[in-house]
């Protein structure tokens, strides 16, 4: 079946059209209903299943009945049938959020990859809940909302009566601030995490990443559906949900998942409202659904702050549809603000330790969004000034007639090649300057070690990031997402294409920002993280749109179906052959396993009584939080300078306190002078392996051993 086949009229293909654009944006809009409610009563310390789930019902089913109402255009006619000028271009659908006609193949086809990707993610998903990454450090978070609903956490020094000068209560993602201990992280994916917690305990809370992940391939499905066509919408599915960094991320708790859902869905969003398309503009549900879509990207940054950064474009492309006077600027730079606004709240409200930590990078955004907001707000009066628009016109009609065009496509494909050749101009290294700076570094030299590499902790191999993408998406992938940026400019400036400007610059922008300062620890799969937050979707969107447009012209050339099927089969061993070489040995491997069983012994073990002292570095690391959280136990952790005698007194404060001191540490001797040792965690498992210049393979052994002794009274 053709793309113009597929573009027949039939109630059945429209149905098939509505229903793919509706439900590839149903998930973002929940994820906005939820935080929309959230939020607020988590800053009011009552974030409890009973108000949040009585009040997102109706804001969710407002939020859906705003976000996926479909009215067509008028006269009915799909915006750019007929016209053959783009790939997919017979398939593109009726504005205000349907597809037009659509085959139920590419629908169900769709849904199928997403739903197969859910199934064995849920299978395969990992039990991150010992804090050592970011993954478990998010888990318990959510575990403390789920049960607690409110930040900050108390220290309970009372329990070791009243505190200790040798006591100290941070652990990794948990900063001792004043009298309290708060999370790391922004509380977006925790609160989304926390609706697991509270339907399915700790499994719950893991189970959920599986689900933001499979929404996350169904979103992209749908993009890949407005832009390119409907057709392509499950083989652009099927291709992100191939990839080793979406099958990883989307094993553990990572904030890149509910924040890749908001961005596409408010992407596709965007795209339904018409804009800059003019007619569609009219639609009285368009400025709802600009609303939302501003919204959904705002609140990226409730997600992850650094998302500040991504949205970026979005206040500009705002800005440009209210200097031309489009009734969904306005919305659009609205939501968007109030988006962006909820999560700077939380973040100097909630999150300020945090903040404090990244001020090196965050700092300096925050004056870059600031000039860019007084820039765009210059730009709106500039051109509202030139009314007719007189003056924007020559200057459009000059720029698509002369050479820029040409030289923007070019100078895309030298940038790039400018990340190809990087390795051989520059070594990025990064002295250690604060205490977690020298640890990352302590932990790049162990991994040099392991992998035969010259020992050198400030290596940061930042030169490498665009080989880290080929590892994840091939080389003949990487080209053709190439060729379709070159492509997509040059009809940009040429004045054509238009639904493609914003998701082309939000692509653009961040992905050039990430190769060239990715900003994370260089092993991997870690640092695949980084590149699945939207480098890999994009890529792989102009990658999709790339071949599009190649296998286009081949029909057009006038070979006949058996050579066009050949180049599909060319087409799809050249894009999903490499994409399996490195993900296929990681599709089928579990790591992370027994971790909720172990600690729910220990917890078992443990009691309720218990004031737990951890007198060993690396178990203080892992299980400060855990012990608060999933045990419902006080816990401290002696500094570092801290002697025997040190640790008698304060088990004797514990018990004048009434409660039972229970030491821990990683071996017996640690605890033995104390009391008896008792072993309550004896877990042997697997996690990913690391390395720093190749693509990931294998995994590495894990053991975590705890003994706990518990001091008799005097």
């Amino acid at each position: 079946m053709n793309e113009r086949s597929e573009g027949r009229p039939g109630g059945e293909a429209v149905s098939a059209g509505r229903l793919l654009a509706r439900i590839t944006v149903a998930p973002a809009l929940l994820i906005v209903a939820w935080l929309v409610v959230s939020l607020p009563l988590l800053l009011a310390g009552v974030f409890r299943p009973a108000p949040t789930i009585a009040l997102f019902v109706p804001v969710a089913a407002l939020a859906l009945w705003q976000g996926l109402r479909t009215r067509p255009r008028a006269g009915g006619t799909p915006r750019g049938a007929g016209t053959g000028d783009r790939p997919g271009d017979g398939d593109r659908g009726k504005s205000g959020g349907g597809l037009g006609a659509v085959s139920w193949w590419s629908t169900g086809g769709t849904l199928a990859v997403a739903g197969g990707f859910l199934v064995v993610q849920v299978v395969m998903c990992s039990e991150q809940i010992i804090v050592r990454r970011d993954p478990a450090s998010y888990a318990q978070f959510a575990i403390w909302l789920a049960d607690h609903g409110s930040l900050p956490i108390p220290q309970m020094r009372e329990a070791f009566g009243g505190g200790d000068g040798v006591l100290e209560y941070a652990s990794p993602a948990f900063y001792q601030d004043g009298g309290a201990i708060v999370p790391q992280f922004m509380a977006g994916l925790p609160m989304v995490l926390a609706l697991g917690g509270w339907i399915g305990g700790t499994h719950g809370v893991l189970w959920m990443a599986p689900l933001l992940g499979a929404c996350a391939v169904l979103a992209f499905g749908g993009l890949v559906a407005r832009l390119v066509g409907p057709r392509w919408a499950p083989g652009g599915a099927l291709l992100l949900a191939l990839t080793l960094p979406m099958l990883w991320a989307s094993r553990s708790t990572f904030s890149e998942l509910p924040a890749l859902v908001l961005l596409l869905g408010g992407l596709a969003l965007l795209h339904d409202v018409g804009e800059p398309g003019g007619a569609s503009g009219r639609v009285p549900s368009a400025r709802a659904k600009a609303f939302l879509a501003g919204l959904a990207l705002g609140l990226i940054v409730l997600v992850r702050v650094d998302g500040l950064r991504d949205i970026l474009p979005v206040l500009v492309f705002a800005g440009l549809l209210v200097a031309r006077g489009r009734r969904t600027g306005y919305p659009l730079a609205a939501g968007l603000v109030i988006g962006a606004g909820a999560g700077l709240t939380e973040g100097f409200t909630l999150s300020r330790p945090y903040l404090r930590y990244l001020h090196a990078s965050f700092d300096p955004l925050l004056l870059i969004t600031a000039a860019l907001a007084a820039a765009t707000v210059l730009m709106v009066v500039l051109l509202k000034w030139d009314a007719t628009g007189s003056r924007l016109r020559r200057a459009g009609a000059a720029i698509s007639r002369g050479r820029l065009p040409g030289a923007a496509a070019v100078l895309t494909v030298l940038v790039m090649a400018g990340f190809a050749v990087r390795p051989l101009v520059q070594t990025v290294r990064r002295v250690p300057d604060n205490p977690d700076d020298l640890l990352n570094a302590h932990f790049i030299e162990l991994v040099q070690r392991i992998g035969h590499l010259p020992v050198d902790g400030t290596r940061q191999y930042t030169e490498l990031s665009l080989y880290w993408v080929i590892w994840y998406i091939g080389l003949p992938a990487l080209l053709l997402a190439t060729f379709g940026a070159a492509l997509l400019v040059r009809r940009l400036l040429r004045g054509r294409s238009p639904e493609w400007l914003l998701p082309y610059a939000v692509v653009v922008w961040t992905t050039a920002q990430v190769l060239l300062r990715p900003g994370i620890t260089p092993d991997h799969p870690w640092a695949s993280r980084r590149l699945i937050g939207l480098v890999i979707p994009g890529l792989l969107l102009f990658t999709v749109w790339g071949t599009a447009w190649v296998l286009r012209r081949v029909r057009r050339l006038g070979y006949g179906p058996r050579p066009t099927r050949w180049a599909v089969g060319v087409a799809v061993v050249l894009l999903v052959a490499p994409v399996l070489l490195t993900s296929g040995g990681f599709l089928v491997s579990k790591v992370d396993q027994g971790e909720v069983a172990a600690v729910d012994g220990m917890c078992a073990r443990l009691g309720d009584r218990g004031s737990v002292v951890v007198v060993e570095r690396a178990t203080a690391d892992r299980f400060l939080q855990v012990i608060r959280g999933m045990c419902g136990l006080p816990a401290a952790r002696t500094a570092a300078t801290a002697q025997p005698a040190d640790v008698l007194r304060v088990i004797g404060k514990i018990q004048e306190a009434g409660r039972e001191p229970v030491i821990m540490g990683a071996e017996p001797g640690q605890v033995a002078p104390y009391g008896p040792a008792a072993q309550v965690i004896r877990l042997k498992t697997r996690q990913d392996g690391r390395t720093l210049t190749v693509p990931p393979g294998g995994s590495w052994g894990l053991s975590v051993n705890v003994w706990i002794s518990r001091p008799t009274a005097p």
